[in-house]
């Protein structure tokens, strides 16, 4: 109801069966609200509910062709914490992209931090959406302008938050200005490299900005 416009389920500590019915649960919720859902790690699941897709690590990816399991019209999201693995998950037919952990989390105990510098590097590198997790907040979302993030993703931020709904507000309004923002860099970044191709992009990015 109040902005998000992704919706992923990761439970680590429920049983199987369980977590299928919380994912049915959810998935119901987000189709009423015209929302993607996918589940984490678990294909299966995923399949049996009928979920828009699954998000899935690296180490998921190696031996599997999760792609195929799948089938074409589900999204498949994978992590990556580096150019390489950002490369391979397009390759293994990613959607989008999962980056961080950008500023450090306290959900994933194995999680990797990411210097906003080395984000960028990644989204460079893929012709897929590419979004920031980690430890994302309002004092530190700014940070990520220059990064070339297409979204980012938040746990903590909203469900720590002691205002839920004015929360997810307004990590949407700030979204969509990193976007924009990002955007812009890019038309400039053309512009510096090709002057000739200048006219068209600012004009589809300056679209960008007014329908955000």
């Amino acid at each position: 109801e109040n902005g998000a416009t992704f919706l992923q389920i990761r439970e680590k500590d429920l049983d199987e069966g369980t977590f299928e019915q919380e994912a049915e649960a959810l998935k119901k919720l987000c189709a009423q609200y015209h929302i993607p859902f996918v589940v984490n790690d678990s294909v299966e699941i995923a399949l049996d509910i009928d979920a828009d897709g699954v998000h899935v690590g690296q180490s998921d990816i190696k031996g599997r062709d999760i792609r195929s399991m799948i089938g074409n019209e589900k999204i498949l999201g994978i992590s990556a914490g580096t150019v390489e693995e950002a490369i391979a998950a397009e390759k293994a037919g990613a959607d989008y992209i999962g980056v961080g952990a950008v500023f450090g989390t306290s959900t994933k105990k194995n999680a990797r931090n990411l210097t906003v510098e080395k984000l960028k590097e990644i989204s460079e590198s893929v012709s897929i959406p590419v979004v920031a997790i980690g430890g994302i907040g309002v004092s530190n979302i700014m940070e990520l302008v220059e990064s070339g993030v297409d979204g980012v993703a938040v746990v903590s931020a909203i469900f720590a938050a002691a205002y839920l709904i004015g929360t997810i507000i307004t990590y949407r309004v700030w979204s969509d200005i990193i976007v924009c923002i990002c955007a812009f860099l890019y038309t400039l970044t053309i512009f510096q490299k090709d002057s000739g191709k200048m006219r068209s992009v600012l004009i589809v990015n300056m679209c960008l900005w007014v329908f955000y």
